[in-house]
Formats: structure tokens, C-alpha cells, sequence
């Protein structure tokens, strides 16, 4: 087994930021429809930069595995780095090549993590 893979098992199953904050400034829910991922992502924000992320929800373990990297990566970085995201960040960061259905599960977590970011805009903060 590879190295890539190894840490992708360990975050499916030793998930980190793994639950729920207890003052979310945004709150967002997606699933992926072809294989029944759904990903919840809240974040804390102060001056523009994620202070505190959490993730929950259920999937396979690349959807998993990519929330509880992801959200590892999110905090300290400022929102609008955040926004300029895109799926071969999500793919470098797995570290792996995935097929296309599984490139779905990767970013899903992404996805829901911009919604958050937008919602927090039209909020105002």
C-alpha cells in the first residue's frame, strides 16, 4: 500500500476537526447525489482568515478523508485563498490520482466550504 492511501485511511478513520463548532459564523450542507455523500462544513472567521473549522457528515472514505484534510489545511488561511481553490489543489492534496467519479467525492468538501464562505459574505461578516 502506498503512502498516499495510508494517510487517506488514516483520515477516514481517525478524522480530524471531526464535529461541530459551538458558534459557527457560516454553516453549509451538500451531498453528492451519484454515491450519497453529504458533507456538513461550519467555520469561525475573524478579520478574513478561518480561525476554527469543523466537519460532519457521512461517505466514502475519499470524501472523508479529503473534509478532514481539507479542513486541516483551511485554518489560519485567509477567505479569498480559500475561494481561489480549485480541484487540483484537492488533488495534490490527496496526493493520489482518483478516477473521475472519485475526483467528485475529493471536492466535495471544497465545494461545501466555498458555499460557507459565500454565505458568510451575504451575512455580512
Amino acid at each position: 500500500m502506498d503512502i498516499y492511501r495510508q494517510i487517506i485511511l488514516d483520515h477516514y478513520k481517525h478524522p480530524r476537526n471531526f464535529g461541530h463548532l459551538d458558534n459557527p459564523d457560516a454553516k453549509t450542507e451538500e451531498g453528492n447525489v451519484t454515491c450519497g455523500d453529504r458533507i456538513v462544513m461550519e467555520i469561525a472567521v475573524t478579520g478574513g482568515v478561518v480561525r476554527d473549522t469543523r466537519f460532519s457528515g457521512e461517505g466514502c472514505a475519499i470524501s472523508l478523508a479529503a473534509a478532514s484534510m481539507l479542513t486541516e489545511k483551511v485554518k489560519g488561511k485567509r477567505i479569498l485563498d480559500i475561494m481561489k481553490m480549485k480541484t487540483p489543489d484537492i488533488i495534490n492534496m490527496i496526493g493520489s490520482p482518483l478516477t473521475p467519479s472519485r475526483t467528485k467525492c475529493a471536492i466535495l468538501p471544497l465545494e461545501v466550504l466555498q458555499k460557507a464562505v459565500v454565505s458568510l459574505k451575504r451575512n455580512g461578516k
